[in-house]
């Protein structure tokens, strides 16, 4: 029987007071023009939120058949069309957020799909999907947004990725052990570079490893039925235990709610003052 072990962090209540206490110069928190790529999501949904509650202007990204945010509501969110696999998609979206406020102050990367399955079991088309959802996708916003925010010398790159994913490298989830781990890479890399540029980075690590829950986890199983099959000849059991362990380790309504807030809290905070990583609950770091 193969063990998958979750190691969650140490709590601690004190990093997102002391992000949401910081203001700016002048004594108040600065509104920002922020767009959420995956407000389709439980996590996105509730981030886009809690940004339009602390009085940022908002633009929920969602995709052509998301319920969320389908009309404007008030202060809320303002919904926009972005299908992150289409450039066209992406960069009229980010077009229509520059004609409507004249620039784009910080963007939240979501967390992509979770494939789930034996490694040969994938097609090389859903391997190519799969770098797409969770890399190109990202690579495709950036470069919609980040000629902007180099010539104001301003910007925030916001990056969530799931907790302890390099422990999930273990048999039937390493495909998302492996794309989590390439998107901490790219946005570390970014981190660097962007630096010359007044642009500020910040890696969000959750508390869970899959931001959804029940129905709405968006996975992605492998095409080739006789190969999974062949795999669970030799090891039964084991596709029922992973797909047990996602569940246990699915996002619980208090997680993605205090997940959002410490989103918003980083998008509030004086630049400066951004820590480089931190997961919610915990300690930042700098």
């Amino acid at each position: 029987m193969v063990s998958l072990t979750v190691v969650r962090p140490m709590r601690s209540d004190s990093i997102l007071p002391t992000l949401m206490e910081q203001p700016n110069s002048n004594g108040e928190h600065m509104s920002q023009i922020v767009l959420v790529t995956g407000a389709s999501s439980d996590l996105g949904a509730a981030t886009a939120t809690a940004l339009a509650d602390s009085g940022h202007t908002t633009y929920a990204g969602i995709g052509p058949l998301a319920g969320r945010f389908a009309e404007p509501s008030g202060d809320g969110p303002r919904p926009v069309q972005l299908d992150m696999a289409d450039q066209r998609s992406v960069s009229t979206a980010v077009d229509h957020i520059l004609a409507e406020c004249g620039r784009i102050d910080a963007v939240v990367h979501g967390v992509g799909p979770v494939p789930r399955g034996p490694l040969e079991s994938f097609t090389p088309y859903q391997l190519a999907q799969i770098y797409d959802a969770h890399v190109l996708s990202t690579q495709r916003v950036n470069r919609s947004v980040l000629p902007q925010m180099r010539e104001r010398r301003e910007g925030l790159l916001v990056w969530v990725v799931p907790a302890n994913h390099d422990a999930v490298g273990e048999p039937y989830l390493a495909l998302y052990s492996e794309a989590v781990t390439m998107i901490e890479h790219l946005a570390a890399s970014y981190a660097q570079e962007l630096t010359e540029f007044g642009i500020e980075t910040t890696i969000v690590v959750l508390e869970f490893l899959v931001p959804e829950a029940g129905p709405r986890v968006r996975a992605v199983y492998p095409d080739d039925a006789e190969t999974v099959q062949a795999y669970e000849g030799r090891s039964p059991g084991l596709i029922h235990a992973v797909d047990s362990k996602l569940v246990e380790h699915e996002l619980r309504s208090a997680e993605v709610a205090r997940a959002a807030q410490a989103i918003a809290a980083v998008v509030s905070s004086p630049k400066g003052t951004r820590p480089l990583r931190f997961t919610p609950g915990a300690a930042p770091r700098y």
